[in-house]
């Protein structure tokens, strides 16, 4: 990573850095568009339905499936607006979620639809806090994979045999989790996904993805529509509203070519490091530097919020150190070239694989460099 001689850099849940192959994608790009215009359409064309297969691939799903999309945001509402909603239904979410995770299902109040919120326990959501809140009326649980400031990680396979066995549906907000951990939609059938790249994938803001499980493609009202939405894309002198059997009817216009190839850049790097040293390795190798870090910042004093259970464990350690506000330990670490976010009342760490034991130290020198209030 170009950032790591410089910078400890701990905001990977936030916006992570380029990685160089994204980098190097994005400038060969803008070279092209430069120099030779669309004559190299499709060529990028082609990237963007590799970028498509990619997705398919780290999620054993189907390629119909996989819809690109800007962000999560946008593939959290092509669900929350275009479900079949009946007045008194309702959907299950933990408390404490990112917006993105909260709006588009309080947006659906209008139509009838209650939204309920399961407690969260010292900061956790658990299956047994979600289900509490489903009855009859249920008909969705969207959960976030690992809490955006708790970094508190979900037991996705539980909550999904349980949901089902209730009849309702499962949406997963991907983005703090996936690539990191493995997820297999065979094995583990959420029925809806969506995530963007520019965290823990290490790819541009503007290009995410979104999985909608073929089961339910026609039960979802397709609302933005547009020439990319229909299966003779390309016959604009004849255009017939007769949209694509697969996800991609909801691609509405033209892709973000420049990002998808280069968080598709980006995301081959993690790919191969799956394939060369197991599914497992870079969530293994960011929960150890994790429970790494949680442990010395306890030692210089700080009160963290790491899950006990390695299960449940992420890359995100969010901590608190008495008499020492979390906006001046954000501040004075950015003066020594260490990157955090405050979040939830305090400071969080988010931790990538690339990241190492140094990093770590340097963190800790700046909790323990800095005068404390009594």
């Amino acid at each position: 990573m170009s950032i790591a001689p410089e910078w400890a850099y701990f905001d990977h849940a936030a916006v992570g850095p380029l990685s160089k192959p994204a980098a190097t994608a994005i400038a060969h790009f803008a070279a092209q568009a430069a120099e030779q215009g669309d004559t190299v359409w499709p060529e990028w064309a082609a990237k963007v339905e590799h970028l498509r297969k990619q997705f398919s691939g780290l999620l054993n799903c189907d390629d119909n499936e996989i819809c690109l999309v800007p962000n999560t945001t946008t593939g959290i509402n092509l669900v929350a607006e275009g479900w079949p909603w009946q007045n008194g239904d309702s959907v299950v979410l933990p408390e404490g979620e990112f917006p993105s995770n909260l709006f588009p299902w309080q947006n659906q109040q209008s139509k009838g639809v209650k939204v309920r919120m399961a407690p969260r326990h010292h900061g956790e959501v658990t299956v047994e806090s979600l289900m509490s809140q489903v009855d009859d009326t249920t008909r969705m649980i969207s959960v976030s994979w690992v809490g955006y400031a708790s970094g508190f990680r979900i037991d996705i396979e539980n909550l999904v045999k349980q949901a089902h066995q209730r009849g309702v549906l499962v949406f997963l907000d991907a983005i703090q989790g996936l690539g990191i951990y493995p997820l297999d939609l065979k094995k583990i059938p959420v029925d809806f996904l969506a995530a963007d790249g520019h965290k823990w994938l290490l790819g541009p803001e503007g290009a995410g993805v979104a999985m909608i499980a073929k089961r339910h493609l026609d039960q979802l009202r397709c609302l933005n529509v547009g020439w990319g939405s229909v299966k003779n894309s390309f016959n604009y002198a004849a255009p017939s509203l007769d949209l694509r059997d697969s996800a991609s009817r909801f691609e509405a216009g033209s892709a973000n070519m420049i990002g998808a190839t280069a968080l598709s850049a980006s995301l081959q790097i993690i790919i191969d490091i799956r394939n060369e040293l197991g599914h497992h390795a870079i969530s293994e190798r960011i929960c150890h530097l994790a429970a790494a870090l949680d442990q010395q910042l306890k030692d210089a004093g700080a009160v963290t919020r790491f899950p006990n259970a390695a299960q449940h464990q992420s890359g995100i350690v969010t901590f608190e150190v008495p008499g020492l506000e979390p906006a001046a330990i954000r501040k004075e670490a950015m003066r020594q070239k260490v990157v955090l976010s405050c979040r939830d009342g305090g400071v969080r760490a988010a931790i990538h694989a690339y990241n190492d034991e140094h990093d770590l130290e340097r963190l800790v020198d700046v909790v323990r460099s800095m005068p404390r209030t009594k």
